[in-house]
């Protein structure tokens, strides 16, 4: 019975590998990169998940666990104790800009819409936001890259009006590692928890599909679903910006808060797991 349960999760992981191995391919990265950075991962969650009043797993219970030779764990460990592991994706400056554009009440119309701003002069401008919200990232700058992407165009007063709430035009690498961080992992997340809690403590995860669409009416089926999906995740993404205003100056919450998300699921994350939300 067991090895028929394994079996079956072992199919679903396949199936689920199957696509990621296509995008990795084509990234340049090959099976040998696959295997080493998850062998960093089970040799991780072994050490930190199972260790005894508070200590960490010692190598050969995670050599045990992991499959692997204790040469190997130990390897693995010093590896991630000199920082060649550490994770380094956050929030590129252009998402926070626009996100702060459509989310900063300072820059936001009596309507609730993006305010159309001067590119310099008396506040609100574009300088502001960028200096408020963009770290040291020169204003002329994130303008230009802005632009670039089609994300603002300038108006004839030489205003500056946004033209939509993501960064889109990525290149292909870009993409995979925003996918990846973005969207694979956070669902990963759900899964986890929804697999090693009770039954009332599960978190939403959600998915629709058929198979009898006929190929001409694809496009439009596409063009509606994503439509509705990025209305459903504006008005989450609002939702939760109210909450980001009540701890604006909780400086507390801000260091022991989480992050919390949705992707047609909802997910949590420890403060110690990553940086991706940052």
């Amino acid at each position: 019975m067991q090895d028929t349960i394994q079996r079956q999760i072992l199919n679903a992981l396949l199936l689920f590998l199957r696509p990621i191995a296509r995008a990795l391919l084509r990234a340049g990265i090959g099976y040998r990169e696959f295997a080493e950075i998850s062998k960093s991962a089970f040799v991780d969650i072994a050490t930190k998940d199972y260790g005894l009043r508070g200590r960490p797993t010692n190598i050969s219970r995670v050599a045990v666990m992991t499959g692997l030779t204790r040469k190997e764990v130990r390897r693995l460990r010093d590896k991630a104790s000199a920082g060649e592991e550490t994770l380094v994706l956050r929030s590129t400056p252009m998402s926070i800009i626009l996100h702060r554009w459509f989310t900063d009440r300072e820059f936001l119309q009596a309507s609730g819409k993006p305010a159309v701003l001067r590119f310099d002069g008396p506040e609100p401008s574009f300088s502001h936001l960028v200096r408020k919200h963009g770290g040291d990232i020169p204003p002329g700058a994130m303008r230009t890259e802005l632009k670039r992407i089609n994300a603002v165009r300038e108006t004839d007063d030489g205003k500056l009006e946004v033209t939509k709430r993501n960064v889109s035009g990525l290149d292909v690498h870009d993409r995979l590692v925003t996918g990846l961080a973005k969207v694979l992992y956070p669902a990963a997340l759900t899964i986890a928890h929804n697999t090693s809690c009770d039954k009332d403590d599960t978190w939403v995860q959600r998915s629709a599909a058929t198979k009898h669409v006929r190929a001409d009416d694809v496009a439009r089926l596409r063009r509606i679903s994503s439509d509705r999906l990025a209305e459903l995740t504006e008005a989450i993404d609002d939702l939760f910006v109210a909450y980001e205003a009540l701890y604006e100056e909780d400086s507390a919450a801000k260091r022991n808060g989480r992050a919390v998300g949705v992707g047609v699921f909802y997910f949590e994350e420890d403060k110690t797991d990553s940086d991706v939300f940052v």
